[in-house]
């Protein structure tokens, strides 16, 4: 499968793509305006772009456009943050746009996506688990296969991780008190 490109992956894959565009969907409002089809072409279009993209296999595939496709919904919240902070533009009534995520749903996203990030830098493997079980919906098992982990390291790794991701993404948000 190395010599295979986005362009040759996509289509035999369109049904596993879209499966996990929903699933990450799900997290979002509802009646949100990018649909399940448009997560899937955005991704693809990210994916058809890389030259050096070889994955080994299908599930190594799948887990690259997963993370595409989380990388689309954060910069879709990033960019829906510096609207609302004017991002150089000319005004615009709020009744003649519409929103792609509410202002909340845009600090909660990129709130998670910078906690993600940190945690990536203290336990690598940590936030794998998560990028598998939360971002691409794969189960424990199929994650610690992924990983070549046992079931139990996925657990724990699964439970910390989760643990510590709503702490930082809380103290980001303001939700929880600093230390004095």
């Amino acid at each position: 499968m190395s010599e295979r490109r986005a362009d040759d992956l996509v289509p035999l894959l369109y049904d596993e793509l879209r499966r996990l565009a929903r699933a990450q969907l799900r997290r979002e409002r509802t009646g949100h305006t990018l649909s399940t089809t448009a997560l899937v072409h955005e991704a693809y279009v990210r994916l058809a772009g890389q030259s050096h993209l070889a994955p080994r296999d299908r599930t190594e595939f799948l887990i690259i456009a997963s993370n595409t496709m989380r990388r689309v919904l954060v910069d879709y919240a990033r960019e829906r943050k510096r609207i609302k902070r004017g991002g150089g533009a000319t005004p615009v009534s709020l009744d003649d746009v519409e929103a792609f995520l509410s202002n909340e749903e845009a600090e909660e996203l990129t709130a998670l996506d910078d906690a993600l990030a940190r945690l990536a830098e203290l336990n690598p493997r940590a936030a794998q688990v998560v990028q598998h079980r939360f971002f691409a919906g794969f189960t424990l098992d199929e994650t610690a296969a992924l990983l070549d982990v046992s079931l139990k390291t996925v657990q724990r790794d699964w439970l910390v991780a989760s643990a510590w991701l709503r702490k930082e993404v809380s103290h980001d948000l303001g939700l929880l008190d600093q230390p004095a």
